[in-house]
C-alpha cells in the first residue's frame, strides 16, 4: 500500500491529525494497535470527556509552564473556541460548566469519539484496527511501516501513540521507540496527573472520602506551589484534581531529592483562621452537649471529623463543652493547616497522563515536524507537554494533531 501520510495512533491526537490531512486533500492511514478507537479518549473526564478548557491561548500558554512556549503557535491556531466550534459544526454540541471545564452536553466521551472517526471516514480516511506496527524504516524519501505483515509506504508519517499512563488502553511506549530509532532523544516519562502517596498511615481510615474545594501548598526550591479544588483520601495517600495538579510539580523534584515533601491541606481556604476559630468557639458554646465530631462535621466530612478529633487527642465521645482550649486550637489548625508527607507517586500507569517524551527541542513548533528527520511529525502525549487537569491535555492533543496533519498534508504532498 503507497499513501500519503500515515499516522499511528488512533487517539485523540491521531484522529485530528487524519482529518486535518485529509481536509487538505492527502490520501490519509491511520494504523491502530487496538481493534477499536480512541480506548483511552473513552476514559477521559470520568466517561464524560472534559473536551478543553475556556481560555484564552495566553492562558492555556502559561497554564503548560515551560512547555507552553513550544505550544504557543498551536494552541493559537486551534484553540477551544476552534474545538467547541469544530465539534458543533459536525452536530456534537458543547457546554461550559462553572469551573472553565468543557463537555458534550450528552455528557458522553463516546459521541466524541464517533464523532471524529465518522468525520475522517467521511473524508476518506483508512483506518486499519489490530495492526501493531512492528517496525518502521525510511528508504529515499519514503517511509515504510510494518505492521502486521502489512507493508505501508508512505510520504510522510504522523506518531501518536500516547505515553505510557493507562497501558490497559494501549499506551505502551511504542512512539518512543520508533522517535529514537530517528535519533529523537526522550525524556524519561515519569507519572503526572496522578495520586499520591504518604508517610502517614491514617489516610486510609478515610478511603474514598472526598473533600471539596481546599487548597493545597507546599514550598519547593524557594518557591512556594498552590492548587485548589477537590481531594479523595486512598488506601495509601491522596488524589482528586487539586491533588493529581499538585503531582506535576512534586514527580519531577521526588525524583531528584528522594526525599519526602510535606504539603498543608487548607480544608476551609474561604475561612480566615480568626474567624474560623469565632465560629467553632460559637458552635461549642451554642451545642455543649454535642459530640465535639459532630461539631467538626458542621465544617468537614462526617469521617474525616472522627479522624481530626484522634489526631488531636480528643475521643469520638467528647462532648464539645468539656474540649480543652488547647485541643480546640489545635483541630483548628489542622483544618487550616494540615500537614502530609509524601513520599512519592503512585506509578506511571495509574496517571492521567505522561510527563516526558519526545524532547520537543527537536520539534518545529510551528508544524510539529521533526527537526532531525524530513516528513515525520509527532503530535499528542508522545511529545514532553503536559498540563493541568480540566481539559488542557486533550486541548494540547487537538492542537498538535491539528497542526501535524495540516502541516504534513502541506508539506511536499501533492
Amino acid at each position: 500500500m503507497t499513501i500519503e501520510i500515515c499516522i499511528i495512533g488512533a487517539g485523540p491526537a491521531g484522529l485530528m491529525a487524519a482529518i486535518f490531512a485529509a481536509e487538505a486533500g492527502a490520501q490519509t492511514t491511520v494504523i491502530e494497535a487496538n481493534t477499536s478507537p480512541g480506548r483511552k479518549l473513552l476514559l477521559t473526564g470520568a466517561g464524560r470527556c472534559n473536551l478543553t478548557h475556556q481560555a484564552a491561548p495566553r492562558q492555556l500558554v502559561r497554564a503548560f509552564g515551560a512547555k507552553g512556549r513550544f505550544l504557543s503557535y498551536a494552541l493559537y491556531q486551534f484553540p477551544p473556541e476552534n474545538v467547541r466550534n469544530f465539534f458543533t459544526g459536525l452536530g456534537l454540541r458543547t457546554k461550559l460548566e462553572k469551573d472553565g471545564c468543557v463537555f458534550p452536553v450528552t455528557d458522553c466521551a463516546g459521541d466524541v469519539r464517533d464523532t471524529l472517526v465518522n468525520r475522517a471516514r467521511k473524508l476518506g480516511v483508512t483506518f486499519l484496527y489490530g495492526k501493531h506496527v512492528d517496525g518502521i524504516t525510511k528508504e529515499t524519501d519514503v517511509f515504510v511501516v510494518c505492521a502486521a505483515k502489512e507493508r505501508i509506504d508512505a510520504d510522510k508519517l504522523i506518531i501518536a501513540t500516547g505515553g505510557l499512563s493507562w497501558p490497559k488502553t494501549g499506551c505502551t511506549g511504542d512512539g518512543y521507540r520508533f522517535a529514537r530509532q530517528f535519533g529523537h532523544a526522550i525524556v524519561e516519562p515519569r507519572a503526572s496527573l496522578v495520586p499520591l502517596v504518604t508517610r502517614e498511615i491514617w489516610p486510609r481510615q478515610l478511603a474514598g472520602t472526598a473533600v471539596e474545594n481546599i487548597k493545597i501548598s507546599t514550598r519547593l526550591n524557594n518557591n512556594k506551589i498552590n492548587t485548589t479544588g477537590a481531594i479523595v483520601f486512598t488506601d495509601d495517600g491522596i488524589g482528586g484534581p487539586a491533588i493529581l495538579d499538585m503531582s506535576r510539580y512534586l514527580t519531577d523534584y521526588l525524583q531528584a531529592v528522594g526525599t519526602p515533601v510535606v504539603v498543608n491541606l487548607d480544608l476551609l481556604p474561604h475561612f480566615e483562621q480568626a474567624a474560623l476559630e469565632t465560629q467553632m468557639t460559637e458552635r461549642i458554646s451554642e451545642n455543649p452537649k454535642k459530640k465535639m465530631t459532630n461539631v467538626m462535621a458542621e465544617f468537614v466530612p462526617k469521617r474525616l471529623s472522627a479522624v481530626l478529633c484522634g489526631l488531636a487527642g480528643c475521643s469520638n465521645e467528647l462532648e464539645a463543652g468539656r474540649l480543652r482550649k488547647d485541643v480546640r486550637k489545635k483541630l483548628i489548625q489542622m483544618l487550616k493547616t494540615l500537614p502530609l508527607s509524601i513520599m512519592r507517586t503512585r506509578p506511571i500507569a495509574e496517571a492521567t497522563v505522561t510527563r516526558g517524551g519526545v524532547s520537543v527541542n527537536e520539534m518545529e513548533s510551528k508544524t510539529m515536524e521533526s527537526k532531525i528527520c524530513p516528513g515525520l511529525f509527532f503530535a499528542g502525549e508522545v511529545l514532553d507537554v503536559d498540563g493541568p487537569c480540566g481539559g488542557y491535555n486533550l486541548q494540547a492533543c487537538w492542537s498538535t494533531g491539528a497542526l501535524a496533519g495540516s502541516s504534513s498534508a502541506r508539506v511536499g504532498c501533492a
